[in-house]
């Protein structure tokens, strides 16, 4: 205890009362309520509040009460300060009447529906007051808890994340926040219901959205959120995607292998073929290709997050699958690196029997990827009704630049070094074009175990039209464990310390390698090339 003026100063409660039912109150809570010199709570200004009536039985009629009544409830105020100066300023004024209670030496309760410090309005006393009077905070039941209760639905279970959003964020946050998480609880509904419809709708979780409404108070209600007239929601309700696990799958295809299936496995279910013509739109079936980026989670987008989630099937290469989290109720198809028209018609004959499925591709499917070859079959019979999609992701290229500067700043050219697919003729063609043209080249697939000559025919024709100390970019790895990355003059670039796991950036005239005050290394390409 502190002293104040010869009096000992009286102790601050911020006391949460739970989702509304009075049964729900913490023991805890009761006894300081029932004990407390001063009962505070907020209010609109109609006086009305409801953390009040649910504290209401175990009020005493010698209480002093402390009303807070908001100035503003909306947006909309002449406030000089606008809505949040209008709200800062009622909040001081509102801590310095508890002030004055406590610096008579009087018990303080401030009452708080839900928890004190989740979304609620005590938390602004407690900001004010706490580093200058002792205080106490006493956790409730929150609102989240109540609704999933009520909903009888796990939020979470195993490794799933819950993902708590104010329905006030923008459209696009939202829609991103809800397509990357596992389950997720948007508050503070009312006037931003369809904004949240929306966001889940483009989210692709509408389906699994519930809407519950004063959970344990009266006038509870819930049910579907796709159901729910926007009109009828109060501020007091929330969107509530509960776990996905123990969800209803879709039967199994006779004709797919569960589990991860080696190359055989993918060959053998995908010549299973459906009949022609035999894809069902009603089944719901599709395909999402989906790019991965270059390496962990941190460069997976939100997008690429949710779709991997919502899959029933995951098809890819083996070493891309392994990047992706086991889900409960998912089946994942994994094969070698070179099956790529297989692993397409596998995944587009799960599609025509009502499987949503998801191949993964390293970097972006678009380039040197899944998404060309997903696309190849699916143009023709007996695929061409299924409904295919791409995903962006990160490419290695951008990742690698990233982490040497900017050198691909200016035009530049993305060629692959395989001769796999192509003859090394045609690969020699190019890259005398691009260097022709002064162009900076990002090669991809320069060298493999059974393809050792490249990177050094490559190093020898760029040579031709490139300085000997031009820089280039060696980026292994990116973002993985082993990365590394480092800049080598044109003329040093040994094939030896090359392989599938690298990409090779290789500057123009124009490209600098600078170092740095700090003894950092930078690359980077002008925007501006001189005129000729």
């Amino acid at each position: 205890m502190t002293e104040h003026q010869n009096i000992t100063v009286g102790r601050l409660y911020g006391v949460g009362l739970g989702p509304g039912d009075p049964d729900l109150m913490t023991v805890r809570a009761v006894e300081l309520i029932s004990k407390a010199d001063v009962v505070a709570y907020h209010s609109a200004r109609h006086g009305r509040s409801i953390a009040r009536s649910i504290a209401a039985r175990h009020l005493r009629a010698d209480q002093l009460e402390e009303p807070l009544v908001y100035p503003v409830t909306t947006g909309t105020t002449d406030h000089p300060g606008g809505y949040r100066g209008a709200l800062d300023e009622f909040y001081a004024e509102a801590a310095e009447r508890l002030a004055a209670h406590l610096d008579a030496g009087r018990t303080v309760v401030v009452l708080a529906e839900g928890d004190p410090m989740f979304y609620g309005s005590y938390m602004h006393m407690h900001k004010r007051l706490a580093h200058r009077y002792p205080t106490e905070v006493v956790p409730g039941v929150t609102s989240v808890s109540a609704a999933a209760a009520r909903l009888g639905r796990p939020l979470v279970e195993a490794e799933e994340v819950l993902t708590i959003l104010p329905g006030t964020l923008p459209e696009e946050e939202l829609t991103a926040r809800l397509a990357a998480t596992d389950s997720a609880v948007v508050m503070k509904l009312g006037r931003t219901f369809p904004t949240v419809r929306r966001a889940l709708e483009r989210s692709g979780r509408l389906a699994e959205a519930q809407f519950v409404e004063r959970a344990t108070m009266a006038g509870e209600r819930t049910a579907p959120l796709a159901e729910v007239d926007p009109e009828s929601v109060p501020y007091f309700s929330l969107a509530v995607l509960p776990s996905r696990i123990g969800l209803p799958q879709a039967p199994e295809p006779e004709s797919a292998e569960s589990g991860a299936a080696g190359e055989s496995g993918v060959a053998g279910a995908a010549g299973a073929a459906a009949e022609p013509g035999s894809f069902d739109p009603v089944a719901g079936g599709s395909v999402v290709v989906v790019g991965l980026g270059p390496a962990g989670p941190l460069w997976l987008t939100p997008e690429a997050r949710g779709e991997l989630a919502a899959a029933d099937e995951l098809v890819g290469y083996t070493t891309y699958l392994d990047r992706v989290p086991v889900r409960a109720g998912q089946r994942r198809h994994g094969s070698d690196n070179k099956v790529e028209a297989e692993r397409a018609e596998f995944a587009l004959d799960l599609a025509r029997r009502g499987r949503r499925v998801a191949v993964v591709s390293s970097g972006d499917p678009g380039v040197f990827a899944m998404a060309t070859a997903v696309l190849e079959a699916a143009c023709a019979d007996p695929y061409r009704e299924v409904p295919v999609r791409i995903v962006p992701g990160m490419t290695a290229a951008h990742a690698a630049a990233s982490r040497a500067g900017a050198p691909l700043g200016h035009d530049y050219a993305v060629v692959s070094l395989s001769d796999r697919l192509k003859p090394w003729s045609v690969v020699a063609e190019r890259l005398r074009a691009a260097a022709g043209a002064d162009l900076v080249l990002a090669l991809y697939n320069p060298g493999s175990r059974s393809r050792t000559t490249q990177v050094g025919l490559a190093r020898d024709l760029l040579l031709e039209h490139r300085a000997p100390d031009t820089p280039v970019v060696m980026a292994r790895d990116v973002g993985g464990p082993t990365e590394r990355v480092r800049t080598v003059k044109l003329a040093d670039l040994d094939p030896a310390e090359v392989d599938m796991r690298t990409i090779l950036l290789i500057g123009s005239s124009q490209t600098q390698a600078v170092r740095r005050g700090d003894g950092t290394e930078v690359v980077w390409t002008p925007r501006r090339y001189p005129e000729r």
